[in-house]
């Protein structure tokens, strides 16, 4: 290791491994901890799909930073690996008011500099995607740039890359206690050792009500909520060329899916739920009943299978769904995530409660993460492309009047 300042990073998930290259970048020398394994955590059982299409401007103008770096970190790959697949994302709309904003948020996203959304009334919509129900909608934005990402490619890149440049990576090292003084946090303990820093960065997103408070830092409103995720089999007249070359497609109830590969649609849909503050990391891969395909007919994804295929009749001639997965999104009130400095230990840097949108603000949280790295305090905004990117929008002890309206 160097001479800069130190960093240790807890977390070791998309964003703490991406966050750990952007202060290598930065001079920071860098201990990146992990409770698990690289990776154990959300960044592994994520749907993760990658979109520009968002209902702030910002956020938007950081998106696009996102898809860049993904697909430039794919170009610099050896041995082919995909980090980025961009089949694009489709918002499908079913009411006239849905569709009114609809129309309204694309000439956002283009004065946003996302030039490429387009707006499709219904008979167009069906003309370019013929799997729709011709009735099913009024219109859809698609943009061709969005897509969905290999999580493990990617924290398994950057974790190589960041170890190669000098970082140390520690597996199976819980953050267990911390040593304050002079109102900062100067270590913090773990069964491998003792480690010191001039910064600290939560990583640890629905882990954070957990992780908070061992280093002192207040708790913030990132409820863990568990979402499934189920796989279903091709079968019937979509062949298998047309399914691998899928959008994300989102209903107009909210029910999505999108390509595994060939031969495999993932499904996804959010549900209400209670936060489930005391889960374990096994408990990420405990299915309970009412959400197993091997429930059932008349189990959850069984009605979901259903939902979809009425919007995308093809699916109602696929075989079966083979498999349940599931995971805990770190969800604020807003649904927007929480990138700024801890206001009871100044030198902790907080970037949790991505609600679901953790793998693809990857890339921007890292760069938001070195920007306030390198202030030393919080900031009104980040230099994104050479644009101002205002950052009250994830502020931490921000109001929750302004919600992200794109959720799913």
């Amino acid at each position: 290791m160097g001479q800069g300042p130190r960093a240790v990073i807890v977390g070791a998930g998309i964003t703490g491994t991406l966050t750990a290259l952007q202060l290598l970048d930065a001079g920071f020398d860098v201990t990146l901890l992990e409770a698990a394994w690289v990776g154990a955590g959300s960044s592994s059982r994520s749907a993760a799909g990658i979109r520009q299409q968002f209902s702030t401007p910002g956020t938007v103008k950081g998106m696009r930073y996102s898809v860049r770096y993904y697909r430039e970190l794919a170009e610099g790959m050896e041995g082919g690996e995909r980090a980025l697949v961009q089949n694009g994302y489709l918002f499908l709309v079913g009411d006239a008011a849905g569709w009114e904003a609809a129309k309204a948020r694309v000439v956002m996203q283009h004065e946003a500099g996302l030039a490429e959304v387009e707006t499709l009334p219904a008979d167009e919509l069906v003309a370019r995607f013929p799997w729709i129900a011709p009735d099913a909608c009024v219109g859809g934005t698609f943009c061709p740039t969005d897509g969905f990402l290999c999580p493990e490619v990617i924290y398994g890149e950057a974790a190589r890359q960041a170890v190669d440049r000098g970082a140390v990576l520690l597996q199976k090292a819980p953050v267990q206690g911390a040593r304050h003084a002079g109102g900062r946090l100067v270590a913090v303990q773990t069964p491998k050792g003792e480690y010191e820093a001039d910064l600290f960065v939560d990583c640890t997103n629905a882990w954070t009500w957990r992780t908070a408070p061992v280093l002192g830092g207040e708790t913030l409103p990132v409820d863990p909520l568990k979402r499934y995720l189920w796989f279903l089999q091709r079968e019937g007249s979509m062949d298998a060329r047309t399914l691998a070359s899928l959008p994300l497609v989102i209903t107009p109830t909210g029910a999505y899916c999108r390509p595994e590969n060939g031969e495999s649609l993932l499904l996804g849909k959010k549900h209400a739920v209670q936060p489930q503050l005391d889960f374990s990391l096994e408990d990420q891969d405990t299915i309970a009943p009412e959400f197993s395909h091997k429930s059932g007919f008349d189990s959850t994804p069984y009605a979901l299978w259903m939902e979809i295929a009425e919007v995308l009749p093809p699916l109602a001639e696929f075989g079966g769904i083979t498999a349940t997965t599931a995971g805990f999104y770190g969800t604020t009130p807003d649904h927007n995530p929480f990138l700024g400095f801890d206001r009871q230990v100044p030198n902790l840097l907080r970037l949790v409660g991505f609600s679901g949108h953790g793998a693809m603000f990857g890339p921007f949280t890292a760069l938001v993460a070195r920007g306030l790295a390198e202030a030393g305090h919080d900031l009104q905004t980040v230099e994104v492309d050479g644009q101002p990117v205002s950052l009250r929008p994830f502020q931490i002890g921000r109001t929750y009047d302004r919600s992200e309206e794109m959720v799913i």
